[in-house]
């Protein structure tokens, strides 16, 4: 791609987190990647090429080997002529949100990556030419700890996410809790999936987008607080699912289109789309740990209807949910019992601080970094290499609960439709649609002390604040809807 002999006016503000700010392309399926850092905190171009080459690699040599070819899109370093970048930062500072504004977009070392555009389908481009709708879904944690180092029982009941709403709730992150639970997206189960989904569209915080041809129609930027208007959704969703039908408006016409868009976005996640039996490579039991969340909305409602049992059916082991899961669950320890062993590291590389790039603690991350990953060993023998390995384990996973997963639909006649091509269909529909995975980046080795403090926070406030105040209500419930049970002895 010839960057240099585009204007910057074909390239426009498409978002952007802590480290990076990213442009898309008017017309192409390409966006540009640049590196941030806090005013006169810049890195030299060396460092800033060596940095992007490590995300290159990890998600290349590390993230495809967990999640297979066609899901992760790693991208590749191009060099801008700098008036470019110059004239590039000049036109998007404009659109930036003020509190992403502490930090400047690397305009001095001229690299950047360019990625595919992940709103627009990656597998097949004949349908380009048609109407794209992406859907952005953050899913978080999918599991409860089961590791025996947790000190909190209320941890092997309620996952993480649940507890976390209630503490950003209380520091104003968001002003209503979510009723989404990710136990419930990652269970297999349709009715749950489907409650998930709708909890999400409901409110989307920052775990739901919503994107039409590019351009974002729903959901939330940054943090700013969202209101759902869900008859604005279903205005623009309408082409997509009901062409040319005599539904026009009125909460049955919103309320059908949200189930549509719901059955669509449940199928593509349940769908396979790669032939990499990556996702097979690992053995971590899904089983492990129970598979609902007691802080569930889902979960709630069956209790109040006298049911306890929530049924999982499983996720597919071809599919992108079933492989993030696997990733996450490199977590073996939880923060608790990982705590100690990166304290050990610590401890190490104080005595030894020239041992760090043996370690590979910044890099490089190649097949022999993989290769590591694979040693699910739970025996600490003690050693700096057990503690390492179980480390950079939990990096990868905790880089799998915080990624998010791209489902581009777009508009498929059905002598378009073939096996190689994969479409899910609606009542007056069928989309071919294609499934990406993105924000592989790998999580720093320095945050550690930091999740292991939020930890602490997210699980005493749950129980101080929530747990406390429900605990009697939901007793009540069970014992109200306690079965009773007649047993008959034979005489």
């Amino acid at each position: 791609m010839e960057v240099e002999k585009m204007d910057e006016n074909e390239w426009k503000y498409h978002g952007e987190g802590n480290q990076s700010l990213v442009v898309s392309h008017c017309q192409r399926c390409v966006v540009l990647r640049f590196l941030k850092s806090p005013p006169n905190q810049n890195k030299t171009p060396e460092e800033i090429l060596h940095h992007l080459q490590n995300i290159v690699d990890f998600g290349k040599h590390v993230m495809k080997q967990f999640f297979g070819e066609n899901y992760v899109h790693h991208g590749e370093i191009i060099q801008l002529p700098l008036d470019f970048v110059r004239q590039l930062c000049l036109k998007i500072q404009p659109e930036r949100p003020e509190c992403r504004c502490d930090k400047d977009m690397d305009t001095l070392s001229g690299y950047a990556m360019c990625l595919p555009n992940l709103t627009r389908l990656q597998t097949f481009r004949f349908a380009e030419h048609r109407p794209i709708l992406c859907i952005e879904i953050k899913p978080k944690c999918g599991f409860i700890p089961f590791s025996s180092h947790v000190s909190q029982e209320i941890k092997h009941k309620v996952c993480r996410y649940c507890m976390h709403q209630h503490l950003k709730v209380a520091n104003g992150k968001w002003k209503r809790p979510s009723k989404y639970c990710p136990l419930d997206l990652f269970s297999g189960n349709k009715q749950r999936m489907h409650f998930a989904l709708k909890s999400l569209l409901q409110e989307a915080q920052n775990n739901l987008k919503i994107f039409k041809n590019g351009e974002l129609i729903y959901g939330c930027k940054d943090d700013q607080d969202c209101v759902s208007d869900w008859n604005e959704l279903a205005r623009h969703l309408k082409p997509f699912f009901f062409p040319s039908n005599g539904l026009v408006s009125g909460p049955h016409c919103t309320r059908t289109i949200v189930k549509e868009l719901i059955h669509v976005i449940t199928m593509a996640l349940l769908s396979s789309t790669d032939t990499c039996r990556a996702g097979d490579m690992k053995t971590v039991p899904i089983s492990q740990g129970r598979s609902y969340c007691e802080a569930s909305a889902f979960n709630k409602e069956l209790v109040r209807n006298g049911k306890h049992k929530l049924e999982s059916s499983g996720l597919p082991r071809g599919c992108l949910l079933y492989k993030t899961l696997q990733a996450q669950m490199l977590d073996m320890l939880d923060i608790e019992g990982l705590y100690p062993l990166y304290s050990r590291v610590e401890q190490y590389l104080e005595e030894f601080p020239e041992e760090r790039s043996t370690l590979q603690i910044d890099g490089p991350y190649n097949e022999a970094f993989y290769e590591k990953l694979l040693d699910l060993s739970l025996e600490d023998d003690g050693t700096v290499a057990f503690a390492l390995t179980k480390v950079q384990q939990y990096r990868i996973a905790m880089t799998a609960k915080d990624c998010s997963i791209m489902i581009a639909l777009s508009p498929c006649l059905q002598d378009e439709c073939s096996e190689h091509r994969p479409v899910v269909l609606t009542s007056k529909s069928r989309f071919t649609f294609s499934v990406s995975v993105l924000d592989l980046d790998l999580k720093p080795y320095e945050s550690i002390p930091h999740q292991y403090k939020l930890d602490g926070e997210i699980v005493n406030y749950y129980l101080k604040n929530v747990q406390a105040k429900e605990d009697p209500v939901m007793s009540n419930l069970f014992k109200e809807n306690e079965d009773c049970t007649l047993v008959l002895h034979k005489v």
